[in-house]
């Protein structure tokens, strides 16, 4: 069992008085909702198809009105241009997307999900959602009181970095991260 962020903060406090560790109790527990998910819905990709990051990516695509473009997805994701394009190269490569050229931008590919891709998508991914659901079943009346909270905290965050984004130690700033829908 890992400490609570409160008794992590203590930790800290003993051997570092005067550092700041409010944040921690708001990020380690972020961290660790993350994992938890992760490590509920790991067994599920057991010799699948896919992977869970290459489901994140390709979800958006599967009921988007038209083709989208890596840069746009990018974004979307908060991920790197070049993490997104290693990620779709992996998936065209295995027959889950096509990629054609944009028209109106030819710097640029069009990126569609497959009948390959859908049929992935439509097998793992409502499976997650059910492991994910029973993961919060036990939250019961105050789901909305934590969904209200973690939307709080993203506005938040998101204002910050759109600000300026907070400087990190030694001078510099972090870069933007654009918002997710």
């Amino acid at each position: 069992m890992t400490l609570p962020p409160h008794a992590v903060r203590e930790q800290w406090a003993v051997h570092n008085p005067g550092l700041d560790t409010s944040p921690m109790e708001v990020v380690a527990l972020a961290k660790r909702i993350i994992a938890l998910f992760d490590q509920a819905v790991e067994p599920l990709y057991d010799g699948a198809p896919l992977t869970a990051p290459e489901l994140d990516v390709l979800v958006p695509l599967r009921y988007a009105d038209e083709p989208s473009i890596a840069r746009r997805l990018a974004a979307n994701m908060g991920v790197s241009r070049a993490g997104m394009s290693k990620a779709l190269a992996k998936l065209e490569k295995r027959g889950f997307i096509e990629r054609v050229p944009n028209p109106a931008d030819r710097r640029a590919a069009l990126v569609t999900v497959t009948p390959a891709g859908e049929e992935a998508i439509d097998a793992l991914f409502p499976r997650q959602l059910a492991v994910e659901a029973e993961l919060l079943a036990g939250l019961g009346e105050d789901r909305d009181r934590v969904v209200t909270a973690m939307s709080r905290l993203a506005e938040v965050m998101e204002r910050r970095m759109a600000e300026g984004s907070p400087a990190v130690p030694g001078g510099t700033r972090t870069a933007p991260v654009a918002p997710t829908a």
